[in-house]
């Protein structure tokens, strides 16, 4: 029930804003109106997407410009810094490169079995130690390794998984019958990505864990994985008190044939019966080996975190959140080529801003507090979101909701709002509602079997709990036909992490207006009402929502 809801909704459905917009007196080939939502949006973009700020990589001179951008912007509208005096919370991040890698071998029935890193599998750890091996380490097929009570699903029932290695698959059960009451049928649950297998297996005690790839349940080729894992990667630099397993990693489909076929067992029957109620480990009576070398390189970065007090229930906190860090700059024999990452995340960033200098300017205080974060590390695994979910400056069961700001749409206004993990969360229907102020309506993302909704900073809070909206503008383009869409789809994909992520002649800066105005409605409303909004019944988050449900105060 809104508080104040006479001047609330004065405010937000006044005839003014209608006829601003004009959408409903649109006809379906005219492009509407749209009020620029914040004059200063369009500078915060610029600048953090220029050639000055060097790619905003963290820890380095370009990245520390993008953060003492954003935290002096933070000052000038008037927020409170939300760590104490300060607006920074530091996070200490962890290079962590390994060298020296052994072939993984596999040895049992008398035999033995010898797989390249790279061209058959890859691995590496979250252990910070120099040297990780697994010596003779027994294996267990533990199906999807998935615990999830709400589904009645247990991979790990009746077996002691301490010191072995657990062989899984990715994804989750409901992709391969696309039964939409087995987990989210064939869209991903949080069940189906590989962090998630590997942080299941920590829990359960095991040593190792072997994700066997495939590329349609994956969504991405052997090459990506490959890409992905070899080289420098990244952690949080201080012992966070989860279990970390001693290797982890991916092998290749083939590979997974011959360590089936040594255990005299048939890889294809073996997934058919881990898609099954029931399943049940199966030790294959073979022992892996596998050994490499690990240095580390610390460093410390810093989330830039601001806030507008609530007037009433100043402890109850609604999220906007965005990530300010992108890939830096990379030397070639051309030159220094620069990431600027223009759409992935200036715009993003200079959302979050705008939103906050609208909330000051109203001059009435919310109801509840609204926090703005910027958040670092995003592109190398979510950890700044994620060093927050774990040390939150504001408590997450009183965290009312937010919403991730991750690349806006610069192509242009679109009729539909695409909503990545649709049908996920109750905030859909504030965001369905303001859309439709805008005459636009709700479509699922594409691809849900892709799992997209697990690939953002919102994730690092949804999995504690909080529900998290994460939409974009879609693809039915207001005054365009399906060929600038199919030109939009294409253009998008080539500067995706490119270093032609930068402000070009195709924005069309009344796209991120028209999604701007959207994402404030939805805050400035939940700021200023009594909700607490839930995960829809069934969602893999909803049991730590409502556990959480008593410790509200009201």
């Amino acid at each position: 029930m809104l508080k104040g809801s006479r001047n609330l909704l004065s405010r937000l459905f006044t005839a003014a804003f209608i006829a601003a917009f004009m959408l409903n007196a649109c006809a379906p080939d005219q492009t509407p109106d749209i009020p620029v939502f914040c004059e200063n949006f369009r500078t915060h973009v610029e600048t953090l997407a220029s050639d000055d700020m060097e790619g905003r990589a963290p820890a380095t001179p370009g990245g520390e410009k993008a953060k003492e951008y954003i935290k002096a912007e933070f000052m000038r509208i008037g927020l409170k810094p939300a760590n104490g005096d300060s607006y920074l919370q530091p996070v200490s991040l962890v290079e962590i490169t390994g060298y020296d890698f052994s072939d993984l071998v596999v040895s049992g029935n008398g035999q033995e079995l010898s797989f390249e890193y790279l061209n058959d599998m890859v691995v590496g750890t979250n252990l910070l130690q120099d040297r990780s091996e697994l010596s003779g380490s027994e294996l267990v097929f533990a199906g999807y390794g998935i615990v999830a009570p709400e589904y009645g699903w247990n991979d790990y029932a009746g077996i002691d998984v301490e010191g072995k290695t657990v062989v899984v698959l990715v994804n989750d059960p409901g992709f391969v019958t696309g039964d939409e009451d087995m987990f989210g049928g064939r869209a991903m649950t949080y069940y189906g990505r590989w962090t998630y297998k590997f942080e299941e297996a920590a829990r359960q005690g095991a040593a190792g864990a072997l994700i066997i790839h495939q590329t349609e349940p994956a969504s991405y080729g052997w090459d990506v994985v490959r890409n992905s894992w070899s080289g420098t990667q990244y952690g949080i630099g201080e012992d966070t008190g989860e279990p970390h397993l001693e290797a982890e990693g991916w092998i290749q489909l083939d590979a997974a044939r011959e360590i089936f076929g040594l255990a005299d067992l048939d890889l294809d029957e073996m997934l058919d019966m881990a898609a099954r109620p029931g399943f049940e480990p199966v030790e294959l009576g073979l022992f892996a080996s596998v050994d490499f070398n690990n240095e580390f390189q610390y460093s410390e970065c810093h989330n830039v975190i601001g806030y507008i007090e609530g007037a009433e229930y100043p402890d109850e906190t609604i999220v906007y959140m965005a990530h300010w860090d992108h890939l830096g700059m990379v030397e070639t024999e051309d030159g220094v080529e620069i990431y600027n990452g223009a759409v992935d995340n200036a715009t993003g960033v200079g959302a979050v801003i705008s939103i906050a200098e609208r909330f000051m300017s109203e001059g009435e205080m919310p109801s509840r507090s609204v926090v703005f974060m910027a958040v670092t590390a995003e592109e190398s695994g979510l950890l700044g979101s994620s060093y927050y979910a774990d040390n939150p400056i504001f408590p997450l069961e009183t965290t009312v909701g937010g919403i991730n700001i991750d690349a806006l749409n610069v192509y242009g206004p679109t009729w539909d709002v695409s909503v990545v993990g649709y049908g996920n969360s109750e905030l859909e229907e504030y965001l369905a509602r303001y859309a439709a102020e805008q005459d636009r309506y709700l479509t699922p993302e594409p691809t849900p079997e892709a799992g997209y909704f697990y690939r953002s900073d919102h994730i690092s809070l949804a999995r504690k709990g909080v529900p998290m909206i994460y939409a974009q503008g879609g693809n039915d383009y207001i005054g365009r036909d399906e060929e600038y869409a199919k030109m939009v789809a294409e253009d998008m994909a080539a500067r995706y992490h490119a270093p032609t992520d930068v402000i070009h002649d195709l924005w069309v800066w009344d796209g991120m207006h028209q999604d701007i105005w959207l994402y404030y409605y939805i805050g400035y409303e939940l700021a200023n009402s009594d909700d607490f909004p839930n995960w829809y019944e069934g969602n893999e988050f909803r049991e730590i929502r409502d556990r959480t449900s008593d410790l509200r105060g009201r």
